[in-house]
């Protein structure tokens, strides 16, 4: 069912237009576990003015301590980082040279002093990188030869790294690369060692093809969103083994970005060409089991949500949008049916 604006809703500001075409959640399935009730609703009042986006929003992480929303985004003389807080004030903007084309951009936490990772898929000299940062935008270190694409892990080299996510233990996954030579999985240790690598071009079980967007589990499984596949792929992240795949719920669009809700029951994942935001049943330990749709938040066609990070305190889920040029905020359902910190079972 499409959500309808009704004339108290009609409005001539272009953001509540496209907020107003989001259709309502659909839930799928018999079994489904919302009773007729979304997992999520849209934040109206985040950001606070959508004029502080000036390029295309590729990226987005969250400080699920202090609550400040990092933003990746492009443009012709845009500042490739912006910063908002919890209330959705822009507060800051990074305006590095080191920085070419931010694609994944992730908050990492160690010894309570947060650094913000980016991964670079430009061509130029500080391209093929990926890229830490303090939250204020002070570069620390590059991983990869800057300008130069490679598929060597000695030294290590990137072509087109698509992102990173970095466990609490301080282990380090990437995904390289978003289109480039390479299509695989690297683990790195605490100090930056490389611990295994897995996958190739191809379609068969373990290899990929575009490999978009990784996360971590509590049950020592990576989750890669295995795009130009159609699927998202397992992998046991001690030994790198492959573990199972989902590939029934892509059938019409590949899988852009990964990320499990705070209370570890449900997936989401975004379709950037369908425009869609679906959440899928997390599998319990011991198994990865059958790909099962909960719901789907159907953008509008122009949307194009790209990746996406979700606040571990509060539940809130923020989606980068390319088509949009912006970043929204979706906030989970309680049992009351409002909004807060915990989902319902």
């Amino acid at each position: 069912m499409t959500a309808v604006p009704t004339e108290s809703m009609k409005t001539s500001d272009p953001r509540m237009m496209l907020q107003l075409l989001i259709l309502c959640t659909i839930a799928l399935g018999t079994d489904c576990q919302q009773s007729g009730r979304p997992l999520f609703k849209l934040d109206v009042s985040w950001p606070k003015y959508t004029e502080d986006f000036s390029g295309e929003a590729f990226g987005v992480a969250v400080n699920h301590v202090t609550g400040l929303v990092y933003v990746a985004q492009r443009g012709e003389n845009v500042a490739k980082v912006l910063v908002f807080n919890v209330d959705g004030d822009f507060i800051q903007a990074w305006n590095t040279t080191t920085l070419e084309m931010p694609h994944g951009i992730f908050l990492a936490y160690a010894h309570s002093n947060p650094s913000v990772w980016i991964t670079d898929v430009g061509t130029g000299p500080y391209g093929h990188t990926v890229k830490q940062y303090t939250p204020s935008g002070k570069l620390l270190q590059i991983l990869g030869t800057p300008g130069k694409a490679g598929s060597g892990v000695n030294p290590l080299q990137f072509d087109q790294p698509a992102e990173i996510f970095v466990h609490a233990s301080g282990e380090i996954y990437i995904v390289d690369g978003d289109g480039g030579m390479n299509n695989r999985l690297i683990k790195l240790s605490q100090d930056l060692q490389v611990v295994w690598v897995h996958g190739e071009k191809g379609q068969e079980l373990g290899q990929f093809y575009i490999p978009h967007s990784v996360a971590v589990d509590s049950y020592q499984r990576v989750w890669v969103a295995d795009r130009g596949n159609k699927r998202i792929q397992v992998f046991n992240s001690i030994t790198g083994d492959w573990l199972g795949t989902w590939g029934s719920c892509f059938s019409e669009d590949g899988p852009y970005s990964v990320r499990q809700t705070s209370n570890q029951k449900y997936f989401v994942v975004v379709l950037l060409n369908s425009s869609q935001i679906t959440l899928l049943e997390a599998p319990p330990i011991g198994g990865i089991g059958q790909c099962h749709v909960v719901s789907v938040i159907q953008l509008a066609d122009d949307v194009k949500p790209h990746l996406v990070d979700i606040n571990l305190k509060t539940g809130a889920l923020y989606v980068a949008e390319i088509g949009a040029q912006q970043v929204q905020k979706f906030v989970p359902y309680t049992l009351d049916g409002n909004t807060g910190t915990h989902f319902r079972a």
